[in-house]
């Protein structure tokens, strides 16, 4: 083979410069089983081969769709099979558009919830707190009393 074939290899900092991560980060996603170990020089460093690159910006591009680690970690074990991974991530991605909506749509009622109170406030400035408007009111338990 010559030389101008042999796959780059790289360290854990060059691996991480080239997708735009941290190496303590690279080292983690090897630690967790996202990343596979990587064989070591003599000098026992890591050399990452271009497959690293590949998986790492999955991870990363995966990881900016709000997956879990744990999430992706299934995706990469049906990717590592050779078998297209579309179902299981389409699974997780309506997962995790439905959750979306709902995070959605609760900071849709707490923007409307603050919104009412600023409306409150109107030109004459702030008006005396009414009991229970500004915290949620206190239980038995959270006071400690009824025990």
């Amino acid at each position: 083979m010559k030389a101008e074939q042999a796959e780059e290899l790289l360290s854990v900092a060059r691996l991480a410069a080239r997708v735009g991560v941290r190496p303590d980060t690279v080292r983690y996603y090897e630690r967790v089983g996202l990343l596979p170990a990587p064989p070591r020089t003599s000098g026992d460093h890591r050399r990452y081969g271009t497959a690293a690159v590949d998986r790492l910006r999955f991870i990363r591009g995966t990881q900016m769709l709000g997956l879990r680690l744990s999430e992706i970690r299934e995706l990469l074990a049906v990717r590592d099979t050779g078998v297209c991974p579309c179902e299981p991530a389409e699974d997780l991605l309506r997962r995790r558009l439905d959750e979306l909506d709902a995070e959605m749509a609760r900071l849709a009622d707490l923007r409307w919830e603050l919104a009412g109170m600023l409306d409150r406030f109107g030109p004459s400035g702030c008006p005396d707190p009414a009991p229970g408007t500004w915290r949620p009111p206190e239980t038995p338990s959270a006071t400690g009393e009824g025990r």
